[in-house]
């Protein structure tokens, strides 16, 4: 259940950015013509040698590749060529760095093909047409084999987020499997190595190149991640040899240098993609797993053993993500990177001393940076003229029962402080996720632009104080941590000239639930927006396609404990409802299936509250049409404006 995420998708509009950062409440089409103008940079990829930087490009609907040669300081594009139809992806160096390998999109949009480049981008030539949808591309340490996660014959795109296949005729029948293939870097072969009945989510090679150590399980790939099992599969292909099957999540298996241990994380997570949790070592041969950061303040989200006693942590720490150091033997860190920013897609050379990544922060955008930790260089400029649509962010931290509560305050575009203002409270999705330094978040960026405040919140059940406190929520939606969100109100009208009599809420997923939830519980705010949210968790569970997530939340299945379901679910209190409020929906979605906007939309109705219901066809968790993006920002501005101005 994860917060609404959009990608970057058209060219800069410098004359429009203009007019309106000049403008008292622009239109949401402006809004988004500024966020739109952003690229987005992933798949960072640094050379082994540490000489030259790849990496990925989302721009105009089109995901195109670069490489720069650090040296020179020039870049070029890494292409198959003129037969591209579609996107390029996922840029790998050969372990020797004499040769890139991508992803292109040549022959059928939406179906790439494998293909390999010479180190400068020059003579990219097909090593394997696929017809499938491969992703994440990694070549052998041995340099002779390339590995991807591959569905061979899709019926529908990858992921919980996505549109749902309709659910018609013998249901079940049908079930996307992803495997672990790979191509033989010399002829092109293509094996797939893991068994076809289960559903590959993450792998790594070992230091050998001899097998790889994957998460996995048997059924339906986007329910079942939270039940996935650490195992070995040989690289020439066979049965899987389970290692660990904890009653936690785990993620981002990583070997040791010498191969003798996995490091994975693992926790209490929400959402597939969505990481944070301890850092496991995982014995290769017995499967024995040791909890090295038992006690620590951060969500491991990214895992790099780089040396014997050096793990290199991409971490939640308190509404940021850094890096940091960990010696395994003892859980010490040290921090690399830690200010108040992201980061994404770290990449690092052969000898770990030089690195690659993507930072970004409420006051800078996205770009690529490369060097040695103590004197990164940004080195690409996309996004150095898009301007800001946000005032200033604060840190502000506040105490909520036991806990101190992190979240982020952003003041309006052109703030005043001799003017009281409106505020906004958004509420992330998850619930184990971070709202988090971001310079595109479009509902923040909206809104600010029009002369709100914003707050986004971290309660307990968030990741960046580590997993005591991302466990707090177990058993107990609804209360503990709106006990925070409704404290973080408190410190933010205390902070700022913030008019307490002007509030709104809006929120995506689980934040959609905690919208729903706020307006049984309470009278404090003016508007509601509650965007796929969870009316009635006992109906839910038999609704949704993802309820394997559920049992570590609430202690057991809905048919066991049908009480600990109720206690949460807003339709228990739905008579206390009395705000106006605004409620969106993809029709196929299957993370937060229609029904559940619909029962609460007819109680709205019933009690004769103010409400407007809109579903986008054919959108699933996470809309994706351009059309329906712009409707669903300016329905939401719309509808705070109306009740909060």
């Amino acid at each position: 259940m994860c917060k609404i995420r959009i990608a970057a998708l058209m060219a800069a509009f410098t004359f429009v950015c203009t007019q309106v950062a000049a403008a008292a409440a622009p239109s949401m089409r402006d809004v988004l013509r500024i966020t739109d103008s952003l690229r987005d940079y992933s798949n960072v990829a640094i050379s082994p040698d540490g000489t030259h930087v790849a990496w990925q490009q989302t721009y105009r609907h089109a995901d195109t590749l670069w490489i720069e040669d650090l040296a020179t300081r020039t870049a070029v594009r890494l292409t198959a060529g003129a037969g591209v139809r579609g996107d390029e992806t996922w840029p790998v160096w050969s372990p020797d760095g004499s040769r890139i390998a991508f992803f292109s999109e040549t022959l059928t949009k939406d179906r790439p093909s494998l293909y390999v480049a010479r180190a400068n981008g020059s003579d990219a030539h097909m090593l394997a047409p696929l017809g499938g949808l491969p992703q994440r591309l990694t070549w052998s340490p041995d340099g002779k084999h390339l590995a991807f996660l591959y569905i061979a014959k899709p019926h529908r795109l990858a992921g919980a987020l996505a549109p749902g296949a309709r659910d018609v005729g013998v249901i079940g029948s049908v079930s996307d499997e992803q495997q672990i293939a790979t191509v033989d870097a010399a002829s092109g072969t293509l094996r797939l190595v893991s068994p076809s009945q289960d559903y590959v989510y993450e792998y790594a090679w070992s230091p050998d190149s001899k097998r790889f150590a994957c998460t996995y399980a048997r059924g339906n790939g986007d329910n079942n991640w939270w039940v996935a099992k650490l195992a070995l599969v040989a690289a020439g292909g066979g049965a899987m040899r389970d290692l660990l099957a904890p009653n936690y999540q785990i993620n981002d298996p990583t070997w040791s240098p010498d191969g003798s241990k996995i490091a994975v994380i693992g926790g209490l997570m929400s959402d597939f993609g969505s990481v944070g949790g301890d850092v496991y070592l995982v014995d290769a041969a017995s499967g024995a797993a040791t909890d090295v950061t038992p006690d620590a303040k951060f969500n491991a989200a990214d895992l790099h053993w780089v040396q014997p006693a050096r793990i290199l942590v991409v971490a939640h720490v308190l509404g940021a993500l850094h890096v940091l150091a960990l010696d395994p033997s003892n859980g010490s860190t040290t921090t690399l990177l830690g200010g108040a920013e992201s980061i994404r897609s770290l990449s690092l050379a052969r000898d770990a001393g030089r690195v690659a990544l993507v930072r970004l922060s409420f006051s800078a955008p996205p770009e690529v940076w490369a060097g040695p930790f103590a004197n990164l260089r940004r080195i690409t400029s996309g996004n150095e003229n898009v301007p800001k649509l946000t005032g200033k962010a604060i840190s502000l931290t506040w105490k909520s029962d036991s806990y101190t509560v992190q979240g982020w305050l952003i003041y309006p575009l052109d703030f005043d402080p001799n003017k009281k203002y409106p505020m906004v409270m958004i509420v992330h999705g998850g619930p184990s996720a971070e709202s988090l330094p971001n310079y595109d978040y479009r509902f923040s960026a909206a809104l600010t632009a029009r002369g709100y405040f914003v707050l986004e919140p971290n309660p307990r059940g968030s990741f960046g104080q580590g997993e005591a406190y991302t466990s707090a929520n177990i058993k107990d939606f609804g209360y503990g941590d709106w006990r925070d969100d409704l404290a973080g109100i408190d410190a933010a009208v205390a902070a700022a000239p913030i008019d307490p009599n002007r509030l709104g809420l809006f929120g995506w997923s689980y934040g959609g639930y905690m919208a729903m939830w706020a307006q049984t519980q309470t009278r404090r705010f003016k508007a509601i927006v509650a965007g796929a949210g969870v009316v009635n968790w006992q109906s839910y569970y038999g609704q949704n396609k993802i309820d394997q997530w559920m049992i570590p939340f609430f202690g057991a299945s809905v048919y066991d404990d049908p009480a600990v379901y109720a206690k949460s679910s807003p339709i228990t209190f739905i008579k206390n409802s009395h705000t106006p409020v605004l409620i969106l929906q993809g029709e196929r979605d299957e993370e937060v299936p229609a029904p559940q906007a619909f029962e609460f939309y007819h109680a709205m109705q019933a009690l004769g509250v103010p409400s407007q219901l809109v579903v986008y066809a054919d959108e699933g968790h996470s809309p994706r049409k351009p059309k329906d993006q712009i409707d669903i920002m300016e329905r939401t501005a719309g509808w705070f404006d109306k009740y909060l101005r």
